[in-house]
């Protein structure tokens, strides 16, 4: 356990959430074993926040800010997953936390889950963060991606691919390979020109409405199986349109960006007809009119964030559009960094605001 001057240090962590440019569905079971996967994202300056405090008196308590939650545990007690923040739970089973004198979890997310920014995974690769640091577990960003992938995936059998964990866990720009198993990070040395230029004309639009994924990833997996020839040919666009996309970002050819982020949605929108709905695709139609060149929904589909690449003269007047449509918008900046994790002397601060 971590002290410092005597007294048990407060960890801390956070891990970046991540918007999907394309590629989108190679990374999902079974397609990476049968044909390789491949996606391109980025992390953005909204966090899965996390806090653990040691104690002594054999007793575990978690608390969830977003969902207004609250639990303590003897250390000993059986976690039973039952709903009630079961992220946490599996994850401090899997990493046998529980094997300790006790401590407090607090947690915060900057968006919620169903948004399709990868909050999920993220709040988990968080949590590894902090039993990492908690046991001084040696691993490394690739141990703490997989670790978080089996929590989610096999442990919480909540169905989705390989990409979120490993975008919160490394950050920045990546190209990602998926081969069954096997999952390559090629991070990008992306110009900070063209960084600067795609924070200047992307634009994040909240949709007014989350969803949940599994239902779309098991439709879609489904099609998959059966063989229908939409979904078969959109997932293999969808890899070619993740190499081109990465292409045009290292060449710095923004215009061929935002043209591949629209073909990159008229290609997800084939792997299962629950990707979009008329809300979603008046949205997008209202936006494309106004003066975006390309966007797409962020994660699995149904709602959470739409991305859109906008001329930037005219980025003002799509977010005034968006806003009359019940989508409220926002402006973000890329995050370089994958999970940081850092300690504080509690006792040292609790001293300072005392003396103020």
């Amino acid at each position: 356990m971590s002290y410092q001057n005597g007294f048990a240090a407060t960890i801390r962590t956070k891990a970046p959430l991540r918007i999907s440019f394309a590629g989108g569905g190679t990374d999902v079971p079974p397609y990476p074993e049968r044909e390789g996967g491949c996606v391109l994202n980025a992390t953005i300056d909204n966090y899965a926040w996390g806090s653990l405090r040691p104690r002594e008196d054999g007793r575990i308590r978690i608390e969830s800010v977003d969902l207004g939650i609250l639990l303590d545990y003897p250390v000993d007690s059986e976690l039973k997953l039952d709903g009630q923040l079961d992220l946490v739970k599996a994850t401090i089973v899997r990493l046998e936390a529980q094997n300790s004198k006790g401590f407090d979890v607090f947690l915060h997310s900057d968006a919620p889950p169903g948004s399709g920014l990868g909050s999920s995974s993220a709040l988990i690769v968080g949590l590894v963060g902090l039993v990492k640091e908690f046991k001084s577990l040696p691993l490394t960003e690739y141990e703490i991606a997989h670790l978080a992938y089996l929590i989610e995936r096999e442990d919480l059998q909540i169905k989705g691919g390989h990409q979120d964990q490993y975008a919160a866990s490394f950050g920045g720009f990546n190209f990602i390979e998926f081969y069954g198993e096997r999952v390559i990070v090629n991070p990008l040395r992306v110009h900070q020109d063209t960084v600067n230029e795609l924070e200047h004309n992307l634009l994040l639009c909240y949709t007014g409405t989350t969803r949940r994924s599994d239902r779309i990833i098991e439709d879609q997996t489904k099609r998959f199986d059966e063989k229908q020839e939409d979904t078969l040919q959109a997932l293999r666009d969808q890899k070619q349109l993740a190499v081109d996309m990465k292409n045009a970002l290292l060449r710095r050819r923004l215009s061929d960006f935002a043209d591949l982020l629209h073909s990159a949605w008229e290609s997800k929108k084939k792997l299962s007809p629950r990707i979009s709905n008329a809300t979603i695709d008046e949205m997008y139609e209202t936006a494309r009119k106004i003066g975006a060149l390309g966007g797409k929904i962020t994660g699995a589909g149904g709602g959470g964030y739409m991305l859109l690449y906008c001329e930037f003269e005219k980025k003002h007047k799509v977010a005034e559009a968006m806003k009359k449509l019940g989508a409220s918008s926002t402006e973000f900046a890329f995050e370089s960094r994958g999970l940081q994790s850092w300690r504080i002397d509690e006792h040292n601060v609790r001293h300072l605001a005392a003396s103020r």
